[in-house]
């Protein structure tokens, strides 16, 4: 794909003698949200670590901008652009808010504009703002994921792995997650992200990539995969046909 910002090309690769990653390949368009959808065990979090360093490679690579940068380090690849928000929570839970979202920038090369950049990620979560002094173990889990993305978002990523952002998350925390997801790709930047919530990902999405046993079974617009009946009734809520076993 000529405007693909990550080409995942061949991965292999897993845990000990278990492999998780079969041969996984996949692009992600640039300034696009693409949604990885699949079945427990398919190897979705496991080709983000891959992806972003956490996992060693058996065969297959990592191209970013047409630079192939399988097994550069974390901190290399986060000033190359890319940033992982993993899932689950994690925060320094005794710091301050704003203690937190400081220690995002760490491995950023430019700091002269960090106070700037902290404010603006701030406009956008105001309930981070209003609790900046507060520790944050007080936040709820809505907020602590807020809290991830902030972080994140202050080394200026042209790629955004988000893995699980809804998980804990109310209804309305979960909307204004996809909203800020949707006005980050409006702004040029690319999202590639697990769901749990597959059907709503797909419904704020470009994109869509099925993965099973560790293989990529599906790429395509995520309308069509959002449609596709077969999609449906595996991994989306759609009514089970009853098979001869």
């Amino acid at each position: 794909m000529s405007d693909a910002i990550l080409d995942v090309q061949g991965l292999v690769g897993g845990y000990g003698k278990m492999t998780i990653l079969n041969g996984t390949s996949f692009s992600v368009p640039a300034g696009s949200i693409t949604t990885v959808i699949g079945p427990n065990g398919a190897g979705k979090s496991t080709v983000f670590k891959a992806i972003f360093g956490l996992l060693k490679l058996r065969e297959g690579k990592v191209v970013f901008k047409g630079r192939d940068v399988t097994g550069l380090s974390q901190r290399e690849l986060l000033n190359a652009g890319i940033c992982y928000v993993p899932q689950g929570r994690n925060i320094f839970p005794e710091l301050s808010v704003r203690d937190n979202i400081q220690l995002g920038a760490v491995v950023a090369r430019d700091i002269a504009d960090l106070p700037a950049r902290i404010e603006a990620a701030l406009d956008k979560f105001p309930v981070l703002r209003k609790k900046a002094t507060q520790q944050a173990s007080t936040l709820s889990g809505g907020e602590q994921k807020q809290l991830e993305v902030v972080r994140g978002l202050l080394l200026n990523p042209q790629l955004v792995l988000i893995d699980e952002p809804s998980i804990g998350l109310s209804p309305l925390m979960v909307q204004q997650t996809f909203n800020i997801l949707k006005e980050l790709r409006d702004r040029g930047v690319s999202i590639l992200m697990i769901e749990q919530n597959a059907r709503s990902a797909l419904e704020i999405s470009d994109y869509g990539i099925v993965l099973e046993l560790g293989q990529t079974r599906l790429v395509d617009k995520a309308d069509r995969v959002l449609n596709d009946p077969r999609i449906g009734q595996l991994f989306l809520g759609g009514a089970m046909t009853e098979t001869a076993a």
